[in-house]
């Protein structure tokens, strides 16, 4: 059995599993250590200062609801850690680790009812009944994610507690809400795609079906009517009939996963294409430049088309973690590689930035404008989840920080996969990775790499049959990449796919011994973003690689300070001037919009701006990721453009356009 978070049934690729994906060192191999050494020891640590865990102990001695703690959805925060832990164990076979997670599953399953129904918040005396409240209730969301752990390790490991107890927990929810005629459904997807993958495990469809029942009921009104609209939910339209996603953002990307699993697993291509069309126009028209998904604090949701403000960016790190998994869904089903485009860029920023350097704090939102410092939260009290100018330790409501150990924790599934004819390498990170083709084909390659911080990809050919292609990524922004191999002049590959057919299918194909070398210009290039998108217009971005660059206010130079620029909202960029890289950091030319002192911010004539006369100063900025990491500052993506500049850049916009 493959060890990954996704085993479709049918598709284009197939995916390759933590076993046979490993990651060395590098920018992803680095995190995965850190997850290892601090972040799932963090996570563990805090689940039982906050009581969630004990929660279960109390529901298996019969004292709740006294003591319980937390929101209605803390159980499924123990779950994302097991799930976490199941994919760490398999990922190094640590026994220490191993033995903190048969305990904590220990007291998971003491708690389960003879039926199979499991929540500490609903269903004793002194609580709500059971179902009692499906739009705000998380029950079945709970599920999911108790599921979705036992799936991770019954790959990882087999048969044993916890795959007991998520079976048991499934069996109970077909038998409470398989009846054709219910339109019962959760206010918060999750349940969905974790049946698909239990169906998948097991084999028995029976997961696959009330998967399907759940996507078909969704969009019908079966949820009550709140303040934010029956779109928060995904309950105002059939998911077949939606044109994008909206609503809660993680709510809709969980939703499409779902949907995703059940339109591959059942062949039905309508469906498929219907998830396909959804997620393509939020791609195009409601996702960050970071690859964040969520415009609005209120409601946590989609803006409307374009409306993308980057002072008000939610852009929650668990949608990112579901764009993540969706895309990765839609990447196997079609082999689009706009698909791996959009796991590269949300991995690189809002997973990467979600996580501090020390691995014990967390962004939950991961806004693209911080105006204000603020002050950094008591590392030893939960803080509120949408703070987002400081890292905190644990949250109120504390999705992000357990999700982000099952992510990491499984993130080799996302580098590679596999067809009849070859394999196909999606994401750049230094490691082995080796499987078996159909007819028993064996390929090993080892990956040597310093991206995204360099270009240069080294790919060597340890093991491979003849009849083989070897197909490598070329992102969307790298125009400009070379790949050669061999005794092969470099070639110059357009962004998509390109393809290396093995010695099978051409004397100067690839065979064991040979290297691939694959050069990606990640030199700092200007950005500008669509002109419909408001609030970002006339501004300009850089970005290096798949990394957007972000400036931090801890790294004004004592000039622009002097020059009343206390914060990132007094700099102006200057494009006329080619910017400057340095290993980890990029200097950007800038001028200095000075502080006046007004009554009034109107005035009949424009606010006087750098002129030719004032000096351009070159001022760095730095990786999006490694913000926040050197206490409270303000920040900013997106530079407003000088405006002689911004003029003659139009001019000769307009001059190119045919």
């Amino acid at each position: 059995m493959t060890i990954s978070p996704v085993q479709p049934r049918a598709g284009r690729f197939r995916p390759l599993g933590i076993e046979e994906v490993t990651l060395e060192g590098g920018f992803w191999g680095q995190r995965q250590e850190l997850t290892h050494s601090a972040v799932i020891p963090h996570v563990e640590h805090w689940i039982e200062k906050t009581g969630w865990a004990a929660n279960f102990d109390r529901a298996a001695a019969g004292t709740l609801p006294a003591g319980r703690s937390g929101r209605e959805f803390s159980d499924s925060e123990v779950y994302k850690l097991l799930e976490g832990m199941a994919w760490e164990i398999g990922r190094t076979g640590d026994q220490h680790l191993e033995a903190r997670f048969q305990a904590l599953s220990a007291r998971v399953a003491a708690a389960q009812e003879s039926d199979g129904y499991l929540n500490t918040m609903f269903g004793r005396p002194g609580q709500q009944p059971r179902y009692s409240d499906l739009e705000w209730g998380h029950e079945l969301y709970c599920f999911g994610h108790l599921i979705q752990a036992g799936v991770a390790r019954a790959r990882c490991y087999g048969e044993d507690l916890l795959v007991r107890t998520a079976v048991a927990a499934a069996e109970h929810v077909c038998r409470e809400f398989g009846a054709p005629d219910d339109p019962r459904i959760c206010g918060h997807p999750e349940i969905e795609t974790a049946l698909a993958e239990l169906s998948r495990v097991t084999g028995d469809t029976k997961y696959l079906r009330q998967a399907q029942q759940f996507i078909e009921r969704r969009g019908r009104g079966a949820l009550g009517k709140i303040f934010f609209g029956q779109e928060y939910f995904q309950d105002d339209t059939p998911v077949r009939t939606a044109t994008t996603l909206r609503g809660h953002a993680v709510r809709a990307l969980y939703l499409s996963s779902g949907a995703a699993d059940v339109a591959i697993d059942t062949g039905d291509d309508e469906l498929l294409t219907a998830v396909s069309n959804q997620l393509t126009s939020a791609l195009a028209r409601r996702t960050y430049l970071t690859g964040g998904m969520g415009a609005h604090h209120e409601g946590e949701a989609f803006g409307g088309d374009f409306v993308l403000p980057p002072d008000r960016s939610y852009s929650e790190t668990c949608a990112g973690i579901a764009s993540v998994q969706l895309n990765h869904r839609l990447l196997l089903a079609t082999g689009d590689p706009v698909h791996a485009d959009a796991i590269e860029r949300t991995l690189y920023n809002v997973i990467a930035a979600a996580v501090a350097q020390d691995g014990r704090s967390f962004f939950y939102t991961n806004t693209l404008y911080q105006r204000v410092a603020g002050d950094s939260p008591d590392q030893e009290e939960p803080s509120p989840r949408a703070a987002s100018s400081v890292r905190a330790a644990w949250f109120d409501v504390s999705c992000c920080p357990t999700n982000l150990t099952r992510t990491l924790a499984s993130l080799g599934a996302y580098v590679a996969t596999a067809d009849d004819d070859g394999l196909q390498v999606h994401q750049y990170m230094p490691g082995t990775v080796e499987t078996t083709l159909a007819g028993g084909r064996r390929v090993t390659l080892r990956i040597e790499t310093d991206y995204p911080y360099a270009g240069s990809v080294r790919i060597h050919v340890v093991q491979a049959p003849e009849d083989w292609r070897l197909s490598l990524r070329v992102p969307a922004w790298a125009q400009g990449t070379r790949i050669w191999w061999g005794s092969h002049e470099p070639v110059s590959a357009d962004p998509g796919s390109f393809h290396i057919p093995g010695t099978g299918e051409s004397q100067t194909g690839l065979a064991a011994g040979d290297t691939v070398t694959v050069e990606l210009p990640v030199a700092p290039r200007w950005t500008w973003a669509d002109p419909r998108v408001d609030a970002v217009r006339t501004h300009v971005a850089v970005e290096c690689g798949p990394v957007v660059m972000a400036l931090e206010s801890t790294d004004l130079p004592a000039e622009m300070v002097r020059q009343g620029v206390s914060d990132v909202s007094g700099v102006r960029a200057d494009p006329r001037y080619p910017l400057r890289g340095e290993g980890k950091t990029v200097y950007v030319p800038v001028r200095a919009h000075r502080d006046t002192d007004r009554a009034w911010p109107y005035a009949p004539t424009a606010t006087p701006e750098p002129g030719e006369s004032d000096d351009v100063l070159f001022i760095p900025l730095i990786p999006y990721h490694r913000w926040g990491n050197r206490g409270p500052a303000t920040m900013r993506v997106w530079l407003p453009e000088v405006p002689a500049a911004s003029a003659q850049l139009r001019q000769r916009h307009t001059e190119a356009s045919p």
